[in-house]
């Protein structure tokens, strides 16, 4: 299902704003490229109310029970990471191609990302083994195949594989598939990791599979940080977002009005509803455990912010000036200059203070974007 964004979610004046307007300088060596020895072991920055003129709080994760009130509600994205990178040869040619799946179709068909030296054209066969990287067959009928049945541009093409979906999943599980990591995190050869990405990159409550990247926020917690939850009366829901290209793709326009978003999946169980009537009855917050979650909420809440279970599929693009219908209070990581992330993040935190938050987030040597720290908009 896909809905058309009403312009009541936006301030009549809200002003154009340039993607440049969400620019900010991070160091290399800021950018973490492992997580730490303990989920919960990372920072938290803590951004005081609207109208507040209170410091930015420099807290850690395992205070997150204690900064929130009993009766709060959070909401986490359940979507677990597929390792849905996929490197293949072209049969004849043997030129490379790196597939990254997106979307699920009919049949055996996906929606694609795909890289490659020179351009693929419909038509053309892909093979890939059920081995890992360095074990790979070099003979065709050792290899799974994908057909290339059209090519959309801007990276995208349709492909139809000889597996299906669940079948696919299994051989990309068993070693086919690569954990699709960011490109700011270096696993070059000679770059080898010090975790196993494949479990690190992953939140302690993933469980529906399908999602090409990981809902970050959700990195930090542990058992422990959802038992003092628990015992603080701080309620946790879950609903479930495909992550895809609608999160991670960059803004190619300067007018950030001109973005398209794509659209991406979800569902949003009717126990999570319920929690939420519950939590708005009672006085309590809605605060969202990562951008995803957020996206999640509002495109599923209504204008009155009653939010609707089900499934659906979003490409709402929160920026600046748009309306808060469902959400209270944000936690997420520090991301990329000039995304769309960012620009959601400003949203619902205001521009220059979440700027000047990120200024003083390198000052203090925070850790930045997936693997990196926290923080926390009320």
């Amino acid at each position: 299902m896909s809905k058309a964004w009403p312009s009541s979610r936006y301030a009549a004046s809200c002003q154009e704003l340039r993607t440049s307007d969400f620019d900010y300088f991070v160091p290399s060596e800021l950018i973490a490229q492992e997580p730490l020895a303990h989920r919960d072991a990372s920072r938290l920055m803590v951004l005081p109310k609207k109208g507040q003129n209170r410091l930015f709080e420099h807290r850690s994760f395992t205070d997150l029970p204690r900064l929130l009130n009993a009766g709060d509600l959070l909401v986490v994205n359940d979507a677990r990471v597929v390792p849905v990178r996929i490197r293949c040869r072209k049969e004849g040619s043997g030129g490379k191609v790196e597939v990254l799946l997106v979307t699920p179709l009919e049949d055996r068909g996906w929606r694609v990302m795909v890289g490659s030296s020179k351009p693929v054209r419909p038509g053309t066969r892909l093979l890939f083994d059920g081995c890992a990287p360095h074990r790979r067959s070099q003979r065709p009928e050792d290899s799974h195949v994908a057909l290339v049945e059209e090519v959309e541009g801007e990276g995208f093409a349709r492909l139809s594989f000889d597996l299906n979906h669940d079948d696919l999943f299994s051989v990309l599980e068993a070693g086919a598939g690569e954990v699709p990591l960011p490109p700011y995190i270096d696993r070059r050869p000679g770059h080898p990791a010090k975790v196993d990405d494949r479990e690190r990159y992953q939140t302690v409550f993933a469980g529906k599979p399908g999602a090409a990247a990981a809902p970050t926020a959700g990195l930090h917690f542990t058992e422990r940080i959802l038992e003092a939850l628990k015992a603080d009366e701080i309620e946790v829901a879950r609903l479930t977002l495909m992550v895809g290209p609608g999160t991670f793709l960059p803004v190619r326009t300067e007018n950030i009005n001109e973005h398209a978003m794509h659209g991406e999946a979800f569902h949003v169980p009717e126990v999570t509803t319920s929690a939420i009537d519950r939590t708005r009855a009672s006085g309590g917050r809605i605060v969202a455990v990562g951008t995803t979650v957020l996206r999640t909420l509002e495109a599923a809440g209504d204008e009155s912010g009653r939010v609707s279970h089900g499934d659906g599929w979003t490409d709402l693009f929160i920026r600046p000036g748009y309306r808060f219908r469902v959400v209270d209070g944000l936690l997420t990581n520090f991301h990329l200059p000039r995304s769309t992330l960012l620009m959601l993040v400003c949203a619902i935190g205001g521009r220059h203070r979440v700027l000047d938050a990120y200024r003083q987030a390198v000052e203090k040597r925070y850790r930045f974007f997936s693997y990196g720290d926290a923080m926390l908009i009320i």
